[in-house]
């Protein structure tokens, strides 16, 4: 939220530095988090000056050129060359110097001592177009004669410069989200060391002109709008605003559009109190009605979009029609337009939830819903409509013809709390002085109801709706007293912490490291995503999907069952930004709600911790001593071996699982103690699809839980290297095409756990030299005992028992 610190002054007595005062609004709660300067003109003008032409006289180079001699108010004629036809001695002129520069658009030009066609420029007298006060180009700008030669150019069209603070509002703070609600703050901070207040403009003077333009309220459902005023404006004329309006919405980075609906912004910037101005002509029935339409009902807004309404959307209408979406977004047609003469000004209060489940269901994030959505103040219609209404008739003219229509069916009461002295010793630390205290809560318009020795009895004003609890009446003590002042104690206080064992943090960075130490990158998608993406694979039960209440979009709707989907979202960003080789991977969390899906059984919730891994695109990049090929199921197997082995967690406490998920077209799963730990695969085609990726993904996801409980009931110990060799042998062997690798090094660790250390493949053949249905795999075995030199005997007899082990039990045969 921007504040213009010149727009501030309107309503607090200060003259301090704009550095003091983002100090002071930030340990208020009001943090500053950014301070920039604003120019109603870019650059200020800076270096432009009012000239004098002394002589102008024909370039002798150039046919249309004029040699001008320029008085600048320095005390020295300035020769500038000249291009304006309408350039003519005894003018006064606005004139860029040498060292000034220029703004348009995104370009600058910086003003030089040069030669034209042979003759010195010193300087460069200038349309408005080139000093942004306008779009002519037709020739030089010329001032009023009264104009003095030297006047700086800012200082003649009264350039205004602001300080723009950039406060980041929290959520329950709307009471900050205006001018004047910065002002009051500034103001009980302020007061604690001088009598210091904030005010808002009279609106005394205001009074009705006539009742020519009466246009009655009624309000269906006082539930959404507990609160609603209006007044009818008549004889109006629609044109830009003044100056000094359109550079006050300009300062906090809106457009002025016309001067009816920039007074309405301005209002909501001075007070919060948003606005909303109908065209008197088009409220056919001449009344206007707050109530609900019925759902499926059509609806364009002022963007020109038709919406489709629920009949959960307060709608402001006429006698036929909606006109407005209430405190969220205006109608096409019933806005304020230049051929406008009559207006009916609103100025409501509308319920928080209402608004803010309207703005979400049709993802519209307004100025007013931004308000109303986190509470507005009742007691702020009043004045807000009045101060409009007196702006309207005093810049767009017109005549009051209307009595204020207040129709107020749901009274607000003010919230009324106990503070007791002991409490606020508590849970501040210090003692702050009573007096002192009930100065601060007066001066943020609390009222003090009842004063007993124990402490006192507040009301709390309307505009304050997070301030429920005598805690939130101590914190507003605290932060205008000064968090800062409230002294450290000498000692600390701490507990000491044992993590358990294994500690999961550990186990993510090792695993994390590990990965990036191969090349893999880590990515952290949203727990947050399409329902569309269970409902449209079978692979998933979509009943099992958590859906958010309120949803952000229809794009943010529910919590992730698996992370393969924000996984295939981050490669085809990648992909489509020319990133085709890439490897992933996340720690993050999945969520699932089991049958029989009672949404309001707790306990049916559960949220796993995942580890997903993503491989796709070629290996390596290409390079002239390297060829590249595609990354494959194998690809991703060694690096899950690699992890395993890394966490010291041996294959064979791992149980196969015959169940895959459908979200593979080929893959593994393997349990520990009946518990999913691992699947990988190849991502299905339907899958794929989807994204629109047309090369293949390989993919996996290990329980991280599982994980951490196998390494728990594991014990890796140090070993140092054996002193002896290690031992290979090579084997050939025949076998059935049904027969996989995986049975092989199991029964072959079976028959030899000791000196046996790894078993390999190397190679696989198949082809028509082979018998049919048979396949050749080449295997490779290391040997070593760790406690001698192996013989030939003993390794050939350990050779030999596993020919004749795979012969036995696989029907191989030794080539």
């Amino acid at each position: 939220m921007k504040i213009s610190y010149n727009w501030l002054k309107e309503y607090i007595d200060i003259d301090m530095e704009p550095g003091k005062v983002s100090e002071i609004l930030t340990n208020t709660g009001l943090e500053v988090e950014g301070l920039e300067q604003f120019e109603s003109v870019k650059g200020g003008l800076e270096g432009i000056v009012v000239g004098e032409v002394l002589s102008v006289k024909k370039h002798p180079n150039a046919d249309k050129l004029s040699i001008t001699e320029v008085n600048l108010g320095d005390g020295k004629i300035t020769s500038i060359v000249c291009g304006a036809p309408n350039v003519e001695k005894g003018q006064k002129v606005p004139v860029a110097t040498t060292g000034s520069t220029l703004y348009s658009a995104e370009d600058s030009f910086k003003i030089k001592r040069t030669k034209i066609r042979g003759e010195v420029s010193e300087g460069m007298i200038c349309a408005e177009d080139e000093l942004g006060l306008g779009d002519s180009h037709e020739g030089i700008m010329v001032l009023d004669n009264n104009a003095v030669a030297g006047t700086p150019a800012g200082e003649y069209f009264e350039i205004v410069k602001d300080s723009i603070f950039e406060i980041g509002l929290t959520p329950n703070r709307i009471d900050g989200a205006s001018h004047y609600g910065v002002a009051r703050d500034l103001a009980a901070f302020l007061n604690q060391e001088e009598a210091t207040s904030a005010s808002l403009p009279s609106v005394d003077a205001f009074s009705i002109d006539n009742e020519k333009l009466v246009i009655p309220v009624e309000i269906k459902n006082p539930e959404a709008c507990p609160r609603y005023t209006g007044l009818s404006i008549s004889g109006i004329k629609v044109k830009p605003s003044p100056a000094w309006l359109q550079n006050r919405l300009r300062s906090v980075g809106l457009s002025p559009i016309n001067n009816v609906v920039d007074i309405t912004n301005f209002v909501l910037q001075e007070t919060g109190q948003p606005l909303h101005a109908f065209d008197a002509d088009k409220i056919k029935g001449g009344k206007i009605i707050v109530k609900t339409l019925e759902k499926g009902s059509k609806f364009i807004s002022l963007d020109g979009v038709e919406r489709e309404l629920s009949d959960k959307d307060l709608m402001i209408c006429n006698a036929e029609e909606g006109m407005c979406i209430g405190g969220v977004f205006g109608g096409i047609d019933s806005g304020v337009k230049d051929e406008t003469v009559s207006i009916f000004l609103e100025s409501a209060c509308f319920d928080p939830v209402y608004v803010r489940k309207t703005s979400k269901r049709h993802q519209l994030n307004t100025d007013a819903s931004f308000r109303f959505e986190r509470g507005s103040d009742p007691e702020m219609t009043i004045y807000a409509l009045k101060r409009a209404a007196m702006l309207i008739k005093e810049i767009a003219g017109g005549e009051i013809s209307s009595a204020i229509q207040d129709v107020y069916p749901r009274q607000f009461t003010p919230v009324q709390l106990e503070l007791t002295w002991a409490n606020m010793d508590r849970l501040t630390g210090i003692k702050i002085e009573r007096d002192k205290v009930k100065s601060i809560l007066l001066s943020l318009d609390f009222l003090i109801i009842q004063e007993y020795e124990g402490g006192i009895k507040l009301s709390v004003p309307l505009y304050r709706v997070d301030v429920t609890r005598e805690a939130d009446v101590i914190e507003e003590v605290l932060r205008i007293f000064g968090y800062n002042q409230i002294p450290l104690k000498n000692n600390i206080s701490s507990s000491l912490n044992h993590p358990p064992k294994p500690d999961r943090e550990k186990i993510v960075n090792h695993i994390s490291d590990l990965l990036v130490s191969n090349g893999f990158y880590e990515m952290m998608a949203n727990s947050l995503t399409k329902a569309s993406y269970y409902e449209e694979n079978d692979a998933f039960d979509e009943k099992a999907s958590v859906k958010l209440q309120n949803p952000l979009s229809q794009d943010l709707n529910v919590m992730r069952q698996c992370l393969l989907f924000g996984g295939l979202e981050a490669i085809i960003h990648n992909i489509n930004r020319k990133r085709s080789n890439l490897k992933f991977f996340e720690f993050g969390n999945s969520y699932r709600l089991s049958p029989p899906y009672s949404r309001d059984d707790l306990a049916l919730y559960s949220e796993k911790k995942i580890l997903a891994i993503f491989i796709t695109g070629n290996k390596n990049e290409k390079s002239w001593n390297s060829n590249s090929s595609k990354s494959d199921i194998y690809a991703l197997k060694g690096v899950l071996q690699l992890i395993f082995y890394k966490m010291g967690i041996k294959e064979n406490i791992l149980e196969r699982s015959g169940k895959t998920s459908k979200l593979f077209s080929e893959g593994e799963a393997f349990n520990y103690k009946d518990k999913e730990l691992l699947q990988y695969g190849s991502v299905s085609d339907k899958s794929l699809k989807a994204f629109e990726i047309d090369q293949d993904v390989q993919y996996a996801f290990i329980d991280f839980d599982v994980l951490v409980e196998i390494l728990s009931e594991t014990k890796t110990r140090f070993k140092p290297p054996a002193p002896y060799p290690e031992v290979r042998r090579d084997l050939a062997l025949l076998l059935d095409e049904e027969i996989n690798f995986s049975q092989l090094k199991e029964l072959a660790f079976r028959e030899e756990k000791k000196i046996l250390k790894s078993v390999n493949i190397f190679d696989v053949f198949k082809g028509e030299k082979l018998e049919k249905g048979k396949k050749s795999y080449a295997i490779s075995f290391i040997l070593q005992d760790p406690g001698k030199t192996l013989t030939d005997k003993h390794i050939d007899g350990l050779m030999n028992r596993l020919i004749r082990l795979y012969e036995e039990k696989l029907g191989a045969q030794i080539r």
